[in-house]
C-alpha cells in the first residue's frame, strides 16, 4: 500500500520540481526532464500549463483520500490511463478541486473499487470518463454537485457492473446532462436508477446483456429527450418516464417485440427501430406536442402565405405571435435567422409527420393479418367448412364396417390433407382476431416465433399431400378404368400404401426446408415461405410451382382418357355421358380454380417479377387457395353414392336414419342376389341365409367395384 505522504510527495514533485529524481517503494528511480517525469520502464506523468495532469502507466496502486486538496485551485483535467498497476480509489479522492472541469479513467483494468464520495462536490465538472476497469459495483457520482450545462457522464466497458442502483445519479447536476452508459456489464436498470436528473440524452446502447429496466426507472426524472437502447436485450420499455422523449433509437434491439402504449411516447418525433412492423404504429401520427404549440396559430398560417414573407426581416414578422409564445422564448427558436424565415413558416404551418425507420415494405404493409373486412370474414367461414367437411369424411370412413378398399384409403389421406388446410387456415383467422388493429406490436412475435412456423408446415405440408393425392386417385381411376378387364393388374392396398408412403415423405420433407434455411416462414405474416433471397430459396419455390403444375396437367391429362374410354363411339352420346363429361368438368374446374391464380402469380414473383401485391395475394389465399380443401370432401366423397350409404348405415347403429338405412340394405341386398344368379349359371345355386341381407365386408366390396364401373367419379 502506498503511503499518503509518499502519494503527495509524488504529485508535488511532478508539480513543483523542474529537474530532480525520486526513488519510492512503488516506482523505480524517476527522472524529470522538462515537463514530463520519466520512470522506467514506461511510467510517464505529464504536466502541462493549463495545469492538466496525465498519468500513464500509473505505478501506484491506491489513490489515497483528499490527496490532491494542496492543488484544488490549479488542477483543471485529471486522466489516468493505461494504468495495470491501479486498484483503488479511495473516498474523497478528487472531491472539492473546484477548478476541475475534465477527469478520465480508462484502460485500468485492475480497479476494482471507487470508494463513496470519490468525486464529491466539483462544481465546474463537465465531463466525467470511467472506461475499461474492473469495478464491481456503478461507481459513486452523486453529489457532485456540478452547475456546468450538458454535463456528460461517460461509463463504458466496464464488463463487471451488472446493475444500475436506485437514486445513481442525484444531486450529480442540476443542469440538463448526457450519460452516455454503454457497452458495461449491465442486466438491470432499478427503479428511480435517474432519480433527481435532467436528462437531456441517455445512452444505453450496446449493453448486450440489459435485460430489463424497471416501470419506476425514469420516475422523479426530468427527460430524456434522447433514448437510445441500440444492441440490447430489452424486451419492454418502462411505462413511466417515456412522455418526453423526442428520439428514441432501437437499432438491433432483436428482442424488443412490443412497444409501449402510443399516448406513452407523446413528444416522439424520430424514431430508429428493429423491425418494420413497429414504424406501422406512428404512420401519419400527427405529432401531437407540437400541433398544440402551433394550434393558435392556425388563423395566422391561414391567411398568411410564404409570398407575403418573402424578403421581410425575422424582426418584422408579418402576423402576430401570441404573448405565450414569446414567454416562452420561442420566437427566437423559431425566427432564429432572417433567411429561414419562409422554412420557418413552412415548418410551423405544417403538418409534422414522425420520422420512423426502417420503413415497411412490400412484404409487411402496415395492416392487419388480414388487410380486408370481408377476408376477416370469409376466413372463418371457409376454414370452418374445410375443417368439418373433411372431419366428417375421415370419420365416416374409418368408422364404416366396409372393408378399407384403395379408393377408401386414398379419400382418407386426401381428407387428412384437405383438415390440415383448415387447421391452417383457422390458426390465421384466430391470431387476426386477436391482434386486430394492433398487429404491429404482435408481427414480429408471431412471424419469429412457433406459430408461425406451425402455420407455415401446416399449409405446405397439406398443399403438397393434397395435390399428391389427387393426381393418384386420378391415376387410380385411369388405371381401374384402362384395365378393368385384366386383374393381374388391379392396384392392390399394399400397392397403394407404398405409394402414399412416398407422398407423406415427401410432403414432410417440402413442408420441413423452410424451418432448416431453405426461405422461410417469417417473411410474410400469413406464414408462407415467400423468401427467395437466395439461390436455393428461389429454387425451391420454382420446384414446388411447377410440380404443381405438372399435377394439374396430368389430372386435366387422365380425366380426358377417362371420358374418351367410357364413351361408345358407335352409339349416341347419352344424358349419362353428358352427367360424366359435366362432373369431369367440375373436378378440372376445381383444381384449376385453385391452381391456377396461385401458380401464375407466385412463378412470376418467384422470379423477382411480381404482379400483385401481399395484400392482394391475401384475396388469393382465402378465395382461391382453399378451394380444393373445401370442395375435394363433397366432390369426392359427401355427393358420391358409397359415401351417403355408409353415413345411413352408421347413422342407423345411434337410432337414426333407419328408414334410409334400410333401403340402402334392400338395394344393397337386390344387387347382391343378382350376382349370385348370375354366378350360379357356371357354379350352380346357392343358398342364401337371412344373415346375408346385413352388409358385409364382401357386400361391400363388390358394390364399390360395380359403382367404380357404372361412374367414375365416385
Amino acid at each position: 500500500m502506498m503511503p499518503r505522504n509518499l502519494f503527495y510527495l509524488f504529485l508535488q514533485f511532478i508539480y513543483l520540481e523542474p529537474a530532480g529524481s525520486l526513488q519510492t517503494n512503488a516506482c523505480k528511480l524517476c527522472d524529470c526532464s522538462g515537463l514530463e517525469l520519466l520512470c522506467p520502464p514506461q511510467t510517464t506523468v505529464t504536466r502541462t500549463p493549463a495545469l492538466e495532469l496525465l498519468f500513464s502507466h500509473f505505478c501506484f496502486k491506491i489513490i489515497p483520500s483528499e490527496v490532491l486538496q494542496h492543488f484544488q485551485q490549479d488542477i483543471t483535467s485529471i486522466t489516468i490511463s493505461e494504468s495495470d498497476s491501479l486498484e483503488k480509489i479511495e473516498s474523497s479522492a478528487f472531491s472539492n478541486l473546484s477548478s476541475l472541469t475534465e477527469l478520465t479513467i480508462q484502460n485500468t483494468k485492475n480497479l476494482i473499487h471507487i470508494g463513496k464520495g470519490a468525486f464529491g462536490n466539483l462544481p465546474k465538472l463537465k465531463y466525467l470518463s470511467i472506461g475499461n476497469t474492473g469495478i464491481r459495483k456503478f461507481p459513486d457520482v452523486t453529489k457532485i454537485f456540478s452547475s456546468q450545462l450538458q454535463f456528460i457522464l461517460e461509463i463504458y466497458d466496464n464488463l463487471h457492473i451488472t446493475t444500475i442502483p436506485a437514486n445513481a445519479f442525484q444531486e450529480m447536476n442540476n443542469e440538463p446532462v448526457i450519460l452516455k452508459l454503454y457497452r458495461n456489464g449491465f442486466e438491470d436498470i432499478q427503479s428511480y436508477a435517474f432519480n433527481g436528473t435532467k436528462l437531456d440524452q441517455l445512452f444505453l446502447n450496446n449493453n448486450n446483456n440489459l435485460q430489463h429496466i424497471h416501470n419506476d426507472a425514469l420516475k422523479g426524472a426530468s427527460g430524456p429527450n434522447r433514448l437510445d437502447i441500440t444492441s440490447t436485450a430489452l424486451e419492454y420499455l418502462p411505462s413511466c418516464g417515456l412522455e418526453f422523449i423526442q428520439v428514441l433509437v432501437a437499432e438491433y434491439s432483436y428482442y424488443l417485440k412490443q412497444l409501449p402504449a402510443l399516448d406513452k411516447l407523446d413528444s416522439l418525433i424520430d424514431a430508429r427501430l428493429t423491425y418494420p412492423s413497429h414504424c406501422c404504429a406512428f404512420r401519419n401520427m400527427r405529432l401531437k406536442e407540437q400541433n398544440a404549440l402551433l394550434e393558435n396559430l392556425t388563423k395566422q398560417c391561414d391567411s398568411t402565405s410564404p409570398k407575403q414573407i418573402n424578403g421581410t426581416s425575422s424582426n418584422e414578422i408579418p402576423y402576430s405571435l401570441p404573448l405565450w409564445f414569446e414567454e416562452k422564448n420561442l420566437t427566437a427558436m423559431f425566427f432564429d435567422h432572417d433567411e429561414d424565415l419562409i422554412a420557418d413558416y413552412e415548418y410551423l404551418c405544417q403538418p409534422k409527420i414522425l420520422k420512423c425507420s426502417p420503413e415497411p415494405d412490400a412484404f409487411n404493409p402496415c395492416e392487419d393479418i388480414m388487410g380486408y373486412n370481408f377476408l376477416r370474414v370469409l376466413i372463418w367461414f371457409i376454414s370452418i367448412l374445410a375443417i368439418a367437411g373433411n372431419a366428417v369424411v375421415l370419420f365416416i370412413l374409418l368408422t364404416s364396417h366396409c372393408k378399407l378398399t384403395v379408393p377408401r384409403f386414398l379419400m382418407c389421406n386426401l381428407s387428412f390433407a384437405d383438415f390440415c388446410m383448415g387447421i391452417y387456415l383457422l390458426l390465421i383467422a384466430s391470431v387476426d382476431s386477436q391482434t386486430r388493429s394492433q398487429y404491429y406490436n404482435h408481427a414480429i412475435d408471431w412471424q419469429t416465433g412457433s406459430g408461425c412456423s406451425a402455420a407455415g408446415f401446416f399449409t405446405v405440408f397439406s398443399s403438397e399431400l393434397s395435390v399428391y393425392t389427387l393426381t393418384v386417385i386420378t391415376l387410380e381411376r385411369w388405371h381401374t378404368i384402362t384395365y378393368a378387364m385384366q386383374l393381374d393388374r388391379k392396384l392392390r392396398l399394399r400397392h397403394a400404401i407404398l405409394i402414399m408412403l412416398g407422398g407423406w415423405i415427401f410432403s414432410l420433407v417440402i413442408a420441413m426446408l423452410p424451418l432448416v434455411g431453405v426461405s422461410n416462414y417469417i417473411k410474410v405474416s400469413i406464414c408462407l415461405p415467400m423468401d427467395i433471397e437466395t439461390p436455393l430459396s428461389q429454387a425451391y419455390i420454382i420446384f414446388i410451382l411447377v410440380l404443381n403444375v405438372t399435377a394439374f396437367i396430368i389430372i386435366c391429362a387422365c380425366y380426358i382418357k377417362i371420358y374418351i374410354a367410357v364413351q361408345n363411339p358407335e352409339l349416341t352420346p347419352t344424358n349419362k355421358d353428358t352427367k360424366l363429361a359435366k362432373k369431369m368438368a367440375v373436378l378440372i374446374f376445381t383444381d384449376f380454380t385453385c391452381m391456377a391464380p396461385i401458380s401464375f402469380f407466385a412463378i412470376s414473383a418467384a422470379f423477382k417479377v411480381p404482379l400483385i401485391t401481399v395484400t392482394n395475394s391475401k384475396i388469393l389465399l382465402v378465395l382461391f387457395y382453399p378451394v380444393n380443401s373445401c370442395a375435394n370432401p363433397f366432390l369426392y366423397a359427401i355427393f358420391t353414392k358409397a359415401f351417403r350409404r355408409d353415413f345411413f348405415l352408421l347413422m342407423s347403429r345411434f337410432g337414426c336414419c333407419k328408414t334410409q338405412a334400410e333401403l340402402y340394405r334392400v338395394n344393397n341386398f337386390t344387387a347382391y342376389t343378382s350376382n349370385m344368379k348370375m354366378d350360379s349359371l357356371y357354379t350352380g345355386p346357392k343358398k342364401t341365409s337371412r344373415d346375408e341381407l346385413h352388409l358385409t365386408a364382401s357386400d361391400c366390396q363388390q358394390l364399390n367395384l360395380r359403382e367404380r364401373a357404372t361412374s367414375t367419379d365416385s
